[in-house]
């Protein structure tokens, strides 16, 4: 029988003296400028806290804030003397603040579509997160002209309207390779995606090259098919090495170890020095450079 998860949290929500909580840093003066900052201090002031602040209880009046400094700075300064909270049952704050998951655009654009369903207006959303209500209809509308293959490809990544907005000029399938290419290179910028416009045949765009500005001027016809085609395949093998990396790394970890473990016999490492001296030297040379590698990247784990 295997045994019983423990509970991260107090089931219950604790109402609590703002001034018995105790926060582990101090808000920079430039984190209040922030878009962020203005965008969660507008959330509260319409809508209320949603999430409730994690507090470690230490002892009386002695509450260690593990998640929710930036919503504690801003109930502050609005002068609220009482805040919602749940109370954690370990006093660690690794999770919260290194494994926090945002929403990415696509999640937005779907949840703005459903607050709209609801009967929330543009302009109220716009409010809640102090933005423009030109920036609520451009998220509204991010998705229209794009495939339903090519937005599942992308819908936990941060692609940008701009990217979209570039993807809407393609047609069904070159939209899907499109969004694969960004995928596997993981780059969702909007010159990313500028770029596979430019070299997207013409049979494979919703206009016609005369209908749009191009950015870039091949200088012939010739030219232009080389490009698409050197991209084409930069990109079917940057997939590919990707595809295959893990499993290779694998299998080289494997096969050095096995080698180390193999020289490191006198009488195997005799042998090949006397008779495989080729041999041997490529193999000592192969570890010295795995080894390194292998280091940085066990340092950087630990990091």
């Amino acid at each position: 029988m295997s045994p019983k998860v423990k509970p991260a949290f107090n089931e219950h929500v604790v109402v609590l003296p703002v001034d018995a909580i105790v926060p582990q840093r101090e808000i920079p003066a430039e984190l209040r400028k922030s878009t962020t900052y203005r965008r969660i201090s507008s959330s509260l002031a319409h809508i209320g806290l949603i999430e409730p602040l994690v507090v470690y209880p230490r002892g009386p009046r002695d509450y260690l804030l593990l998640d929710g400094h930036v919503r504690l700075d801003i109930l502050k300064q609005n002068g609220l003397s009482e805040v919602r909270t749940i109370f954690a049952m370990d006093d660690e704050a690794y999770t919260y603040n290194k494994r926090v998951n945002h929403a990415p655009p696509v999640a937005e654009h779907f949840m703005i579509l459903k607050a709209l369903s609801n009967g929330v207006g543009e302009e109220r959303i716009a409010q809640v997160l102090n933005v423009d209500v030109s920036a609520i209809r451009q998220r509204r509308h991010m998705l229209d002209g794009i495939c339903p293959e090519a937005v599942e490809i992308l819908r936990n990544s941060d692609v940008t309207a701009g990217a979209f907005a570039a993807l809407k000029k393609m047609k069904p399938m070159r939209q899907i390779e499109a969004a694969e290419h960004m995928h596997a290179t993981g780059t969702y910028s909007v010159r990313f995606a500028q770029a596979l416009l430019e070299v997207t045949r013409p049979e494979f765009l919703v206009e016609t090259p005369s209908q749009r500005k191009s950015r870039i001027e091949a200088t012939s016809t010739a030219a232009q098919a080389m490009l698409e085609q050197e991209t084409d395949l930069l990109l079917r093998e940057l997939k590919a090495v990707e595809a295959s990396y893990g499993t290779d790394m694998l299998t080289l970890s494997i096969a050095c170890g096995y080698i180390e473990r193999l020289l490191s016999n006198a009488r195997i490492e005799k042998h090949l020095d006397k008779h495989h001296r080729d041999i041997l030297g490529e193999l000592r040379s192969l570890l010295s450079e795995v080894k390194p590698q292998k280091t940085k990247g066990a340092a950087e784990a630990a990091g």
